[in-house]
């Protein structure tokens, strides 16, 4: 589960955010606060999700890349 996590962790943090904005509009009676909370939660998770997204990104500079098979 964990490495499903890290490895779609920008995807799930879409569905995160859009299912927010969703119930933020429709659920009507949702006290503010509740509602900001979440908001902070969010974007504190989006820079979490940016330092993976990096950190899989300066692996992958460092590797070799594949050999292609020349005609």
């Amino acid at each position: 589960m964990s490495t499903f996590i890290h490895d779609h962790s920008t995807r799930l943090y879409g569905i995160a955010a859009a299912a927010l904005s969703l119930i933020a509009y429709y659920v009507e009676g949702l006290p503010t606060g509740l509602i900001l909370a979440l908001a902070a939660a969010i974007l504190g998770t989006g820079e979490a999700v940016q330092r993976v997204e990096d950190r899989k990104t300066s692996r992958a500079l460092l590797l070799e890349p594949p050999h292609t098979i020349k005609d």
